[in-house]
């Protein structure tokens, strides 16, 4: 088999080095399954990789990509077969293991999901890590007890790839989604999205109080910092907070008063390492009840693999709205 095209990331002096390079089947890390892969996307955390901005990357070099779709070239794990149709999230993907950024992928089987009916490779990458995320964040706060019928849910980043895919699917079920963005231009996007009301940032007071007065019954919360302190704060009796992000910051500081006298949940949402009898779950609600109506519009703009380097500073300068899907042939 020839050689094939690869984002691949290098450590260099305190930073990193990336770019498009040849490589070959032979120093793909390691598995079971060799996937050639069809298409892949940006998430934040992919940005983070390739500038260097954060330290993503435990090993060099490696290929960059968090997710990444394509058909079985050949496995020597029973349960996959040359022409299957597959995706793979997470799992240390461009941590420490080579990435989607590449024409081929090759994985532990234990990692690779058969794509569900319902979804073409495609969108299995338009929702990717974000999607999977959001819908993990929505399954996890429904088995902790949360309905329509209790209130308003908050979804903050709202107009990123998580918080975009977590108002749709919220909407979809039924939720009243107040939508939370520093981006006021994009009010009519989250409109569409299914948000009943949206909150600009700037014009929020965060209160200062162990306790406010109860404006929502859950929310998404991206941001993480002191706006996931207010979420905590203001969030209602026996109401569930999914952290996933820390746009904003990795701090929290707050008291144990939402959690003791109001029974407030704060639920942690780990896309990386989710068991893969719970994966396998969620990948079929995103083919079914979590599928985003709305995915279409969320999916904000495709590029090809060797467009790839021009689209990360975006990402860094928070100008990104919506989801990037990435073709990989």
């Amino acid at each position: 088999m020839s050689d094939f095209l690869a984002f691949r990331i290098h450590q260099q002096d305190k930073g990193v080095r990336a770019g498009l390079e040849r490589m070959s089947i032979d120093a793909l890390s390691a598995g079971d399954v060799l996937i050639r892969v069809r298409w892949s996307d940006i998430n934040f955390k992919d940005a983070l990789a390739a500038t260097g901005a954060g330290r993503i990357l435990r090993r060099f070099p490696l290929n960059g990509g968090i997710d990444g779709a394509g058909v079985v070239e050949h496995s020597a794990d029973a349960r996959f077969k040359a022409g299957d149709e597959v995706l793979v999230t997470g799992n240390g993907l461009s941590e420490v293991h080579d990435g989607g950024y590449a024409e081929y992928l090759r994985v532990p089987g234990d990692w690779v999901i058969p794509l569900p009916a319902g979804l073409s490779l495609r969108e299995s990458m338009c929702l990717g890590t974000a999607g999977f995320t959001a819908a993990l964040a929505v399954h996890q706060m429904q088995r902790m007890g949360q309905v329509p019928e209790a209130g308003p849910v908050a979804v903050t980043g709202a107009t990123g790839g998580v918080g975009s895919l977590a108002v749709d699917m919220l909407a979809g079920l039924g939720f009243e989604v107040h939508a939370v963005t520093g981006k006021a231009a994009e009010a009519d996007y989250l409109r569409e999205l299914g948000a009943h009301e949206m909150l600009l940032r700037d014009g929020l007071d965060l209160g200062s109080r162990p306790l406010e007065s109860v404006r929502f019954a859950g929310a998404i919360d991206n941001l993480g910092g002191e706006w996931l302190t207010w979420l905590t704060r203001c969030t209602g009796p026996l109401g569930n907070i999914a952290s996933i992000g820390l746009a904003a910051s990795h701090k929290l500081e707050t008291t144990v008063m939402p959690f003791i006298l109001r029974g407030v949940n704060l639920l942690g949402i780990n896309s990386v390492e989710t068991p893969r009898a719970l994966r396998l779950e969620i990948w079929d609600r995103l083919a079914g009840d979590l599928k985003p109506a709305h995915l279409a519009r969320i999916v904000a703009r495709e590029v090809a693999l060797a467009d790839l380097p021009a689209c990360f500073d975006d990402y860094m300068k928070a100008g990104v709205v919506g989801r990037t899907v990435v073709r990989i042939e």
